[in-house]
């Protein structure tokens, strides 16, 4: 093989895969989910920003703790929702709820994030000492963290590919 010949096959192996076919990308657009998607997105991540500002709130001052309760709870019902009607958005999409390979790792990390979320619920419901209950939080929000930044990054890669 000669040099021009494995640079070739170098940019051949590197070429991304696109993230949509075009029929998968025909029922993207014209799905209501891909819309109830780019609206809970940007809802969960304010009830993050504002429900982290409270727990450090919490951790720092010890204050708020109704507050900083309240608000994880309203960042995990969100959760659960986004997690139920993106399950139903990658259905129409790739045809099967979830581990679509366009999405694997994302989804599978989902997992974590909403156990972590859960612990969090199940902590509270079983009396865990509060200060316990908001690391626990906190665990669960950088999870969410890398979570959202693994999402933005693959749309981000779509769109970049033209295939957004």
């Amino acid at each position: 093989m000669s040099v021009t010949q494995a640079k070739t096959s170098l940019r051949t192996q590197a070429a991304p895969r696109p993230l949509y076919t075009a029929d998968q990308r025909a029922r993207r657009d014209a799905t209501k989910w891909t819309l109830v998607q780019g609206i809970l997105a940007p809802l969960q991540f304010l009830a993050f920003a504002v429900s982290l500002a409270l727990v450090v709130w919490y951790l720092a001052t010890g204050q708020a703790y109704d507050a900083a309760t309240a608000s994880i709870l309203v960042k995990t019902a969100l959760l659960a929702t986004i997690m139920v009607t993106g399950a139903i958005w990658e259905k129409v999409v790739f045809g099967q709820y979830l581990f679509a390979p366009a999405f694997f790792w994302e989804d599978v990390f989902s997992f974590a994030v909403i156990g972590l979320h859960g612990a969090y619920v199940i902590g509270l419901a079983t009396g865990m000492a509060p200060v316990t209950l908001m690391w626990v939080a906190l665990s669960a929000y950088a999870a969410y963290a890398i979570n959202a930044t693994q999402f933005i990054l693959k749309l981000r890669q779509a769109r970049l590919g033209g295939l957004a």
